[in-house]
């Protein structure tokens, strides 16, 4: 979940260590192709309060193009984007659905389950390597296994855009920055690098 690909999974090697130098933990890697270049999102948080700042995003931006320029993991020119997981963020590990347990989540499959690959409900937590999520007109809740999901994130609701107009007041943030709803954690956390290939 924290990588899609193969080739996610080799970047995650390389920048797991280097984010864990820096105090942060990654949430999510995926290298994506462009029109022009490929991009390289990388989502990172400090573990201790599930946010990062601007300086953190900047500092985990060098520090990855330093090791990358030295070990050529990725062939060609590429964007290099570090950001925050934002508010309606990407639930990529077991902890993710205990930490945000309450909160209203969409979650997918790889595979069918009961006819059907998308579900969307509150989180109940985490057990036993399943996810377990209070559907929508369902009783019972559901436990779907972790190792099924191809993608998780938590839904968009007022709940959470207080929660996160609260984390960002508790930084001495503005809570309106002019930017539309849902972007401003990932926006205001941003750091864009171009790096190429200099074989």
């Amino acid at each position: 979940m924290r990588a899609k690909t193969a080739q996610d999974r080799q970047l995650l090697e390389l920048i797991d260590p280097i984010a864990e130098s820096l105090g942060l933990e990654v949430v999510r890697v995926r290298l994506m192709s462009g029109s022009r270049r490929q991009r390289l999102q990388i989502m990172a948080e400090r573990p201790s309060d599930h946010d990062i700042s601007v300086e953190q995003c900047a500092k985990l931006s060098r520090a990855v193009s330093e090791v990358f320029d030295a070990a050529d993991p990725i062939s060609g020119e590429y964007l290099l984007e570090v950001s925050s997981p934002g508010i309606d963020r990407p639930l990529t590990r077991p902890i993710d659905f205990d930490l945000f347990e309450g909160e209203e989540a969409r979650l997918e499959t790889d595979r069918m389950i009961e006819g059907r690959k998308r579900f969307k409900g509150v989180l109940a937590g985490f057990e036993d390597g399943n996810v377990l999520i209070d559907l929508e007109g369902e009783e019972d809740t559901a436990l779907i296994p972790f190792d099924w999901l191809a993608d998780a994130k938590l839904v968009l609701t007022d709940a959470l855009m207080k929660r996160g107009a609260a984390i960002r007041a508790a930084r001495g943030e503005p809570e309106d920055d002019g930017l539309p709803e849902g972007e401003a954690d990932d926006a205001d956390t941003d750091t864009t690098t171009p790096s190429e290939d200099k074989a």
